[in-house]
Parts: structure tokens; C-alpha cells; sequence
């Protein structure tokens, strides 16, 4: 199945496109796309930040052991 995609007309400092490009090693797409990414990326590792504390998590310790010990064999 294809994905939704949206064609979008932007300006950009030339020599802003061009590092971001030398950094990626990909095309102005897979450059913008990346960015946009990385935009996602940072808000969800900041909610996850103000979670910090406020999610009880209840794991025994046994239990992981055991894990381990399979991952093991």
C-alpha cells in the first residue's frame, strides 16, 4: 500500500540545504524528510522526559533474570 504523501514548495537558505545535505549524504527529499524526522523524534523524547517518575512500573526481579537466562542458552 502507498504511502499518503504531500508535494510542498519551500524556501531554504541555499547554504543551510547544502549542509544539511553534506550531513545526510541524501537528496534535498530524503534531507527535508529526515529533518522532519528528527522533529518528531525530539518531541516524543520529551514527553517521555515529563513521564519521568509518573509511570508505576511493577517488574520482579526474578522474572528477569529468567529472561536473561533463556536469552542465554
Amino acid at each position: 500500500m502507498k504511502k499518503a504523501t504531500t508535494r510542498i514548495t519551500v524556501r531554504l537558505p541555499t547554504a543551510l540545504l547544502r549542509q544539511a545535505q553534506a550531513t545526510t549524504g541524501e537528496g534535498v527529499t530524503g534531507t527535508v524528510r529526515r529533518g522532519l524526522q528528527r522533529i518528531v523524534a525530539v518531541d516524543a523524547q520529551k514527553k517521555l522526559r515529563e513521564l519521568r517518575g509518573k509511570v508505576p512500573i511493577a517488574v520482579e526481579v526474578e522474572t528477569l533474570r529468567d529472561d536473561r537466562d533463556l536469552d542465554r542458552r
